[in-house]
C-alpha cells in the first residue's frame, strides 16, 4: 500500500471554506478558482472514503467526520505555519514601508504587528497611516511598499483580503441617531464609507447634515462618544463607547466593502513580500496559493460529478443544520 497523507493546501482549503461559510468567498480569500477548491475538498473526502458535508443540507453543515478533520485540520496548520515562521525568520531583515487608513491601523494591525515582530525580530516597519486614495497615489510613486486599502473605484485591482462589513455606530445615548436631520461624522469627499452611508441615507428618504469631517478615526470617535454625531465604520473598528444602530432606530443596511493589499511597482524586498503574506494569512485566513493552469485542467472534469451544491452551499439566508 502506498504512503498516504494529507495535503496541507487541501486542508486550508477546508479551513478556509468553513470560516468563510462556502466556496466562493473561500476562493477568494485563498486567491484560487472556484473548482481548484471544490476539488481539493473532493481529493480529502476521497482519501478518508468519508462525505465531509451532509449532501442534503441546503447551507454549509459539516458531517460527523468533517468536523473530527476540522479539528485536526486546524491543529495542523497552525503548527505548519508556526514551524515554516521559524525557520524562515533568521534569514529576513530590513525595512518595510506599509500604509493603511488609520482606521485599519487602529483595529486590525495590533495583533498582526505584534505576532510579525515575534516572527521575524529583525524587520523594521514603518507605519503610514492615510486615506486610501492617497496610499494609492504614495505606492504608485514608490514612497511605500505595501498598501491595505479599502477597494473603490478608480483605484487598481490588488490582492482581495476579505470584506469589511460597514455599520452605523452612535453613542450609547443614542441621542444623536434620533434627532432629524441626523447628524453625521463622516470622512472627507471622495471616499466609500461616505459614499455609501449617504446614497442609503437618500435612498431611504431620511435627511440628514454634515456636522463633523475628519480624516481620522479619532476625529469620528471623538464625534460619536461624545453624542454629537452618528457615524459609519468597519465593524471591525467598533469599540467600547460605540452602539451599532441599524433597522430598529431607521437606519439602512449598508454594504461590505473590499478590504484590498497592493504592492509597489517593481520587485518587492523578501521582507516586504513576507510582511505582505503575514497580513494575508493574519486577515484572510490562509496563505494564498495563485490560480495555475493545473489547477483549471484538474479542476474541469469534476465539475458535473462533484459541483458543491447542495452539499456546500454559498446560499444567504438558508437554514442552517441542527446538530
Amino acid at each position: 500500500m502506498g504512503t498516504r497523507h494529507f495535503d496541507i493546501r487541501a486542508l486550508r482549503a477546508l479551513v478556509t471554506v468553513v470560516d468563510a461559510g462556502g466556496v466562493t468567498e473561500a476562493a477568494r480569500r485563498l486567491g484560487r478558482t472556484q473548482p481548484a477548491i471544490t476539488l481539493q475538498i473532493q481529493r480529502l473526502e476521497d482519501l478518508i472514503g468519508r462525505p465531509l458535508f451532509l449532501p442534503n443540507s441546503r447551507t454549509l453543515c459539516l458531517s460527523r467526520d468533517g468536523e473530527v478533520l476540522l479539528g485536526y485540520a486546524r491543529a495542523m496548520l497552525q503548527m505548519h505555519d508556526e514551524v515554516w515562521l521559524k525557520m524562515q525568520r533568521r534569514e529576513i531583515a530590513g525595512r518595510v514601508i506599509f500604509g493603511t487608513p488609520d482606521l485599519y491601523a487602529a483595529s486590525l494591525l495590533p495583533g498582526i504587528l505584534h505576532n510579525f515582530r515575534k516572527a521575524y525580530p529583525l524587520v523594521e516597519v514603518d507605519l503610514h497611516c492615510k486615506l486610501s486614495r492617497a496610499l494609492m497615489e504614495s505606492l504608485d510613486a514608490s514612497e511605500i511598499d505595501l498598501a491595505l486599502v479599502t477597494g473603490m473605484q478608480g483605484i487598481r485591482a490588488g490582492t482581495f483580503i476579505r470584506k469589511e462589513p460597514l455599520v452605523w455606530v452612535c453613542s450609547e445615548s443614542l441621542a444623536a441617531c434620533k434627532e432629524n436631520p441626523v447628524p453625521l461624522a463622516l470622512l472627507p469627499p471622495g471616499n466609500i464609507y461616505r459614499d455609501l452611508a449617504l446614497e442609503a441615507l437618500d435612498r431611504m428618504g431620511r435627511p440628514w447634515r454634515l456636522v463633523c469631517i475628519s480624516e481620522s478615526i479619532g476625529g469620528l470617535q471623538a464625534a460619536v462618544f461624545s453624542g454629537f454625531a452618528v457615524s459609519v465604520v468597519a465593524k471591525s473598528a467598533v469599540v467600547a463607547g460605540m452602539r451599532i444602530i441599524g433597522r430598529a432606530e431607521s437606519f439602512p443596511d449598508l454594504p461590505a466593502v473590499d478590504l484590498v493589499l497592493h504592492r509597489a511597482p517593481g520587485s518587492a524586498s523578501p521582507q516586504a513580500q513576507f510582511f505582505a503574506d503575514f497580513i494575508i494569512r493574519s486577515l484572510a485566513g490562509g496563505t494564498p496559493d495563485a490560480p495555475t493552469q493545473r489547477d483549471a485542467a484538474d479542476a474541469a472534469p469534476q465539475l458535473n460529478r462533484y459541483n458543491m451544491p447542495p452539499k456546500i452551499s454559498d446560499a444567504d439566508g438558508a437554514e442552517g443544520c441542527d446538530r
